[in-house]
């Protein structure tokens, strides 16, 4: 899917990961490592030093996203003619935003779960933008993150575990054991709750 890939990162160590994967590294700027930098910067600053027509950024926060899923991206990106687009997760439930309903009425009668529309949030596991939209709009505002014709893609369950937290690490590190090579994990329904009708 990429003519190129690039680990972009603010660490030197990162070089010995690149070389190990037989793709590029790019240190930026020291004034681009620290906790405050900004995503908007960070991609204006690789753009500059790396021409290209388009740019994914492939966030290694979401370590479960699969490769085929990756293709799906990038291929929604080119085929609805995107100059934006970020990932997100569908949460089918009743969503609230300051208390207050985003897509059900309290004023009636409680919506079934599966009649909602979904609740989206931010995933980040992969944004992409086209170059010259991003550019330009970053020249214009000093941001451009979300610029120009944008686009949502719904990732799985899976690739919506980000890591951000200890507790995000230990949820990914158990998935990843629970459906490794040499574990098998199958869904099992009690027998006696089954024959009896309960469970359809």
């Amino acid at each position: 899917m990429f003519n190129r890939v690039v680990l972009n990162s603010d660490g030197a160590v990162f070089e010995a990961v690149a070389d190990r994967y037989g793709i590029d590294h790019y240190l930026r700027p020291e004034e681009l490592g620290s906790s405050d930098t900004k995503s908007d910067d960070v991609v204006y600053d690789f753009m500059q030093k790396h021409p290209s027509d388009v740019v994914a950024w492939v966030n290694p926060i979401s370590p479960l996203q699969t490769g085929e899923e990756v293709r799906s991206v990038i291929e929604y990106f080119v085929e609805h003619d995107l100059d934006s687009l970020i990932t997100v997760e569908d949460h089918q439930v009743h969503g609230l935003y300051l208390g207050e309903p985003v897509n059900f009425r309290v004023n009636e009668i409680f919506a079934k779960t599966q009649d909602l529309t979904p609740v989206q949030t931010y995933v980040y596991s992969i944004m992409m933008w086209r170059t010259e939209t991003f550019m330009k709009t970053f020249q214009r505002l000093g941001y451009a993150l979300l610029c120009g014709k944008l686009g949502y893609f719904p990732v799985s369950k899976r690739s919506s575990v980000i890591i951000k937290t200890d507790e995000d690490l230990i949820i990914a590190e158990s998935i990843l054991k629970a459906t490794s090579q040499d574990a098998y994990y199958e869904v099992q329904y009690d027998q006696l709750a089954t024959s009896s009708g309960i469970i359809r």
